[in-house]
């Protein structure tokens, strides 16, 4: 057995017996005990609320609680803190809930992890963190899951679009990060987006650049259809695109002294043919397009770490939400895909179908509650038009009596 085969082999056998880590699990079953383990900013005086709620649609009133902006126009800072931990050397798995059951119009549902030496209190808008990720909404032109990591103190945006969801129902939204630096994005449990993380992010300079020193020499063609040389215009080809109508008389009523000379209307000549141009031919001398050479960057480093964040300390909500009423719940950070996927199953994936069944059950309520408020609204309606109508009838009945009694009196 070769020492490469020996190799590979270590490495297989330390990832399937790699111990599988829960860093931070969070789903709000034990009530308002939440408040201990996260804490609000203080960095603003006006942040939002945030409240324990499953809203006002549910798969199951206990489970589906979680964290729920309260406050229209505000921003949010909210953060727990948990073990300290690097990735180093293993997957790092992003897991959580997000549900807009207000119907969204502005506002982000992503999350922030960031390393352990943050201060709670101090949170904000600002402050450094390692991985942002999560869905973001505003109108019609944002609806995207941003994926943003920290790298050598700048963030990075993936420059892939990732669509999220915008509807009123809970999702469920994952993010895989491997050790040989690619990503994987899942939403409702399902692969939307995966790839390489040098490629995805701006992160490293490109590894080929335009060789500074090449130019394209003088003398290379990249026409590939050329005038023929031999082909000549025709002498009698130039004809005047218009010319006098020939069928034109003057007015006989015309007078050269008070009208001026009398010159026939313009009319499109018959034998105008355009502007000539020679035929094309193959040119003899084409050599394709120029393609510029390329060189390897010198200030190209290759990086293996990418993935990899030496602090993941503390998990935030740092947000701004136009219209509230977003639930957050159903948080995990571990180093096991699998396992975030089971977790996903057993949370979101055992409730989901009974949120949406509340749901519909409600929308099925409003419309028949609707359709009485019409019905009773018509039949109100009806019935002042039938009063009305009874009202003019005894109007005109007495007016008719008042006229007879008239007449009577007059004889």
């Amino acid at each position: 057995m070769t020492a490469l085969s020996l190799l590979v082999m270590a490495v297989s056998i330390a990832l399937i017996t790699a111990e599988s880590s829960v860093y931070f699990r969070e789903q709000f079953e034990d009530g308002d005990t939440w408040r201990s383990r996260w804490v609000e900013s203080k960095h603003k005086s006006d942040y939002g609320k945030f409240v324990l709620s499953a809203g006002k649609f549910y798969g199951d009133a206990k489970k589906d609680k979680g964290l729920q902006t309260s406050q229209d126009a505000h921003f949010y800072a909210l953060s727990s803190r948990f073990a300290d931990f690097s990735n180093k050397d293993q997957p790092l798995v992003i897991q959580f809930t997000v549900k807009h059951e207000q119907s969204i119009d502005c506002g982000g549902g992503y999350i922030k992890l960031f390393p352990s030496d943050l201060k709670q209190e101090d949170m904000h808008g600002d402050s450094t963190y390692n991985i942002m990720f999560g869905p973001d909404i505003c109108g019609p032109g944002t609806k995207k899951v941003h994926v943003i990591f920290n790298y050598k103190g700048k963030n990075h945006l993936i420059n892939k679009d990732i669509r999220a969801k915008d509807d009123e129902y809970t999702h469920l939204y994952t993010l895989i990060v491997n050790l040989d630096n690619t990503y994987e994005v899942k939403l409702d449990n399902k692969k939307v987006e995966s790839g390489s993380l040098e490629e995805d992010w701006d992160f490293l300079p490109p590894k080929k650049i335009k060789d500074p020193e090449a130019k394209k020499p003088e003398d290379w063609d990249e026409r590939e259809k050329i005038d023929d040389p031999d082909d000549k215009k025709p002498e009698d080809w130039d004809k005047p695109e218009n010319i006098p109508d020939p069928d034109a008389k003057k007015p006989d009523d015309w007078d050269d002294e008070m009208d001026g000379e009398w010159e026939p209307p313009m009319v499109t000549n018959p034998e105008y043919k355009g502007e000539w141009k020679p035929r094309q031919i193959d040119n003899p001398a084409y050599k394709g397009k120029w393609v510029h050479p390329e060189i390897d960057n010198p200030e190209y480093t290759a990086d293996n770490e990418i993935y990899n964040y030496d602090s993941i300390g503390v998990i935030g909500l740092d947000l701004w939400q136009v219209k509230s009423g977003t639930i957050f719940d159903n948080f995990l950070i571990t180093n096991d895909p699998k396992l975030a996927e089971e977790v996903g199953n057993e949370t979101w994936g055992a409730t989901k179908d009974a949120e949406k069944k509340m749901k519909e059950g409600q929308e099925e309520e409003e419309r028949k509650k609707h359709q009485e408020e019409e019905k009773t609204r018509k039949e109100e309606a009806k019935h002042e038009e039938e009063e009305e109508d009874k009202e003019e009838e005894e109007e005109e009945e007495e007016e008719e009596e008042e006229t007879d009694s008239k007449l009577k009196d007059e004889l």
